[in-house]
């Protein structure tokens, strides 16, 4: 089929590689360069790259606005495909293709409509995560559902890691999806069930609430690492948590209460205390957070979130 692809983190990257190896990919649309890095050098976005490594025509647009729209039109393609793009298709564009647009989405819809479902689902605790493929509608992640698929992710890994694995099954997915819209076998059905939102997450979503039980302070470090990042506050500054796990063995601490071990740096929660081993003081950079722990001057009184 000919196609026009929409994406722009590196979580897009399989389904793009996939799609063009077995289709034509008439252009890539993907956000514009981004500042990164201390010195904000302005970067294009892994879609971006990947697109020139493939030689593939590439549109850079902030949002998909009347120029875009034409663009991707004069195209005439017969399906649009989108991976995290990072901006809403609306009409006349949502029907230009001859097919109109099919969407991976990183969730079991209707679970975790919008911008941050694995985070979102993380942070939640639930069982299990997945990866759908649906037909785009003009409201937010509604429309009918070609496929889905539940992915294997560790049951220790923080939302980059689980997004890796479902980017890999939902290139395959989407592969399998645009196959049938091809030959003409595909079919959508309405989505079943309570919808839960994903909305993007925020500084304050990183914030560790120790007076919680471990397993939910530890989802929600496994939910905003590596970004937004989790944290907490040590003497009124911050300090962030980079590297944490859920502790073995017996030990009883006070909710932000600290202790030291050969290999991690023990927190209480309300519950059994997190294993901390790498953390991130205000305005320094990563480091152990044993060695960390042993630099501070009253270990005895220091508590987290104070």
């Amino acid at each position: 089929m000919r196609l026009v692809f929409a994406g722009t983190p590196a979580a897009a990257v399989p389904t793009l590689r996939r799609l063009a190896a077995e289709h034509e990919i008439a252009a890539v649309v993907t956000r514009p360069d981004a500042p990164l890095g201390r010195k904000r050098v302005l970067t294009p976005s892994p879609v971006a790259q990947v697109a020139e490594e493939l030689g593939l025509p590439v549109i850079k647009a902030t949002r998909l606005d009347d120029d875009a729209t034409a663009a991707i039109t004069g195209l005439e393609v017969e399906l649009g495909v989108i991976v995290a793009y990072g901006g809403l298709v609306r009409e006349p564009l949502l029907s230009a293709p001859a097919k109109g647009w099919i969407n991976l989405h990183f969730s079991l819809l209707p679970q975790w409509r919008g911008a941050a479902p694995v985070q979102r689902a993380l942070i939640n605790g639930d069982a299990q995560l997945g990866a759908s493929v649906f037909q785009l509608v003009s409201a937010l992640d509604a429309g009918d559902v070609f496929a889905t698929r539940v992915v294997a992710v560790a049951p220790e890994a923080t939302a980059d890691a689980a997004l890796d694995a479902l980017a890999l099954d939902g290139a395959e997915l989407t592969a399998e999806v645009v196959a049938a819209i091809a030959d003409g076998t595909a079919r959508a059905v309405p989505q079943e069930g309570e919808a839960s939102l994903a909305p993007k997450l925020t500084l304050d979503d990183g914030l560790l609430d120790w007076t919680r039980p471990l397993s939910e302070v530890f989802a929600r470090f496994r939910g905003v690492t590596p970004e937004p990042g989790a944290h907490t506050t040590v003497d009124g500054l911050r300090l962030k948590v980079l590297e944490a796990a859920a502790s073995e063995g017996d030990v009883d601490l006070e909710p932000g209460a600290f202790t030291a071990t050969k290999s991690a740096l023990l927190i209480g929660t309300g519950s059994a205390p997190l294993a901390v081993t790498r953390v991130q003081p205000s305005g320094k950079g990563a480091m152990s957070a044993v060695d960390w722990w042993r630099g501070q001057r009253d270990t005895e009184n220091l508590r987290a979130g104070a």
